[in-house]
């Protein structure tokens, strides 16, 4: 399987945290299975990646113009983009395997303080802390790259050219910021139609680059992609974003019923069905239009390998749920519990949604100015 070496992973910590006066620390975030049973292969490797960039990086450390770099571990939180424990775990040069050994190992420090002096981060987690990160970076002025679900097969997409990259993400970002709905048709099976109006009033676009030059920002790495929050209905007049959004789940076909940005009712036979509209009444947050995402990779050659932290940046998708991170107004507030805050993409490329296909998307801009941004699931912008 591919590696970086130590040269390769020196220059991309250049590349991703461009030299600021201030950076002294570097810190690599691992979360930690609070029960063995959760554990898996791929989480385990991913601790042992963190913990191999994390010596090597420390003996490059003259390379990197820092003083020093941490390792730091936290029990796991048990679901993507929920909000981090208060404390974690100083570490020194070993991983535990499961979070009770925490304490055996490290140091117990609250992670404001850690937000206060470390000024780098990487976040190579099983679960995502975009989210969280995000919130704190703004408040403590640092950087961080975040690494949800990371693994070897990922190794190439931290190699291609990530100049032409910024070029496509930030013509998408300027369209988004533009635009004050997206129309998508979709077609399921090659024969049924479905379509959704996207609201995008009151809102601007993000882009994602992979490089983070600016405190006070994250965001993922691996990256490629523009994104924005659908108007939410926070203001005094509802959202407008409407219709009958399909989603292929375990190979079914559910179709959620979208009202005022939120999916109100999960349509279909079978268990996966039952499962969405169960969800759906005990979380209605969940339900939320929370992202319309562009992602660009896969015109660079790369293939979706399973795991969303890649396969979100290959090309269109929705999320559902948590949007307070990306400027939007749903967050743990609106959920019954921390372990029911999410915040989940569903990718509309062949690989992950093969019975779904992006038929055309279109953006409306003032002035009743129109411009079909995609047909049959390729850009046409590019």
């Amino acid at each position: 399987m591919e590696k970086l070496t130590s040269g390769e992973l020196v220059n991309l910590i250049q590349s991703v945290f461009p030299r600021l006066a201030d950076d002294k620390f570097l810190g690599i975030l691992v979360d930690i299975p609070k029960n063995a049973d959760k554990d898996n292969f791929p989480w385990k490797e991913r601790r042992r990646l963190a913990l191999d960039w994390f010596l090597t990086l420390k003996e490059n450390l003259s390379a990197l113009s820092l003083e020093g770099v941490k390792l730091i571990a936290y029990p796991d939180v048990g679901s993507n983009n929920a909000d981090l424990p208060a404390e974690a775990f100083l570490l020194k040069d070993q991983l535990p395997q499961i979070a009770a050994e925490l304490e055996k190992f490290g140091k117990k420090i609250p992670f404001d303080r850690i937000f206060q002096k470390i000024q780098l981060f990487l976040a190579p987690t099983e679960y995502s802390t975009t989210a969280p990160l995000k919130n704190s970076a703004k408040r403590f002025g640092f950087r961080a790259a975040t690494m949800p679900g990371f693994s070897l097969q990922m190794i190439p997409a931290l190699k291609i050219d990530y100049n032409q990259v910024a070029r496509r993400v930030s013509l998408l970002k300027t369209k988004l910021d533009l635009a004050e709905w997206a129309d998508v048709l979709f077609l399921v099976d090659h024969q049924r139609e479905f379509k959704v109006l996207f609201d995008l009033r009151f809102r601007t676009a993000h882009s994602s680059t992979g490089r983070f030059p600016e405190r006070g920002t994250a965001g993922n790495l691996p990256s490629g992609e523009a994104y924005i929050v659908p108007y939410e209905g926070e203001k005094e007049e509802p959202s407008r974003t409407e219709g009958i959004l399909p989603v292929e789940i375990n190979q079914d076909i559910i179709l959620f019923s979208i009202v005022e940005n939120r999916a109100i009712h999960a349509g279909g036979d079978g268990d996966t069905a039952r499962i969405e509209r169960d969800h759906l009444m005990r979380e209605p947050a969940y339900g939320n239009m929370a992202e319309l995402g562009f992602g660009v990779l896969e015109d660079f050659g790369l293939q979706p390998i399973g795991e969303i932290l890649l396969d979100e940046k290959l090309g269109f998708h929705v999320a559902f749920g948590r949007s307070d991170h990306f400027g939007g107004s749903v967050g743990p507030k609106d959920f019954s519990a921390p372990e029911e805050v999410i915040h989940l993409d569903r990718i509309y490329i062949p690989a992950a949604q093969p019975r779904i296909a992006v038929k055309t998307l279109v953006f409306g801009y003032p002035e009743n100015q129109t411009e079909r941004i995609m047909e049959n699931g390729k850009y046409l912008i590019f």
